[in-house]
């Protein structure tokens, strides 16, 4: 059964002075902390073992999640004794998530009608017609992608089809949602601090890089500005 990463270990400087007291994750976006919605929709797909990475604060969002029982989950927490960036956190907590592909999101988005069923069938071993891939064939993770916000808006891949390359057009931008083959994190010992947009490069580089368009509403809450303007319901366009 396919597990999810939620990544929460960020301190979120750019939204101080909302997360001086209270870390990003916790921050309530229409009623409801943003993890929380990540939480509910992937329970709703089936998704309901859960690993946390945990780094500031973390210890309010322990307390306020607990074990996951009260969403229909089973929440797990890696704790980073320092802040480890994405793909050190994945590696740290690699022994929990298991040796299959899993879905991992950005904590801090909204993205409220993202349907994880999908997520379960990315990252296929066999084509259509059912011929297996060589290992070296596979796509190695899958990225969500959104059209280029105004606050990034030369985006971060682009887009042939459904492969995802360094250079070219058209061009979006990395959505917070993937499906990662643990084996993509292999060069990193638990522990170190590492990107994930340097093993990204090198995939699209490899063409081993999958991904597709997701046309729904989301958000990266990344200014108290940005946050205030979903809350007063009115979604900043995408």
């Amino acid at each position: 059964m396919m597990k999810a990463m939620l990544l929460a270990a960020g301190r979120g400087e750019r939204m101080r002075p909302l997360t001086d007291n209270t870390p990003k994750p916790l921050l309530e976006v229409r009623g409801r902390p943003l993890i929380v919605w990540h939480i509910l929709n992937l329970v709703k797909a089936g998704i309901t073992n859960i690993v946390i990475n945990l780094h500031y604060r973390g210890e309010q969002i322990q307390q306020a999640l607990g074990d996951g029982s009260r969403y229909g989950a089973k929440i797990s927490y890696s704790l980073e004794s320092e802040a480890l960036e994405t793909a050190g956190g994945i590696a740290q907590a690699r022994h929990l998530l298991g040796e299959q592909p899993f879905v991992c999101v950005s904590a801090d988005i909204y993205c409220p009608h993202f349907d994880f069923e999908q997520v379960k069938s990315a990252l296929q071993d066999a084509d259509m017609w059912g011929k297996p891939y060589a290992a070296d064939e596979r796509d190695i993770a899958w990225l969500y992608m959104v059209k280029n916000p105004p606050h990034h808006p030369q985006g971060d891949f682009a887009m042939n089809l459904y492969t995802l390359a360094n250079q070219g057009e058209p061009r979006f931008t990395f959505s917070g949602i993937a499906v990662y083959r643990p084996e993509m994190f292999d060069s990193i010992v638990p522990g170190q601090s590492a990107k994930v947009v340097a093993l990204l490069r090198e995939q699209a580089q490899r063409g081993l890089l999958g991904g597709e368009v997701y046309p729904g509403p989301w958000a990266d809450i990344g200014t108290p500005e940005r946050l205030a303007q979903i809350n007063a319901h009115s979604l900043p366009p995408v």
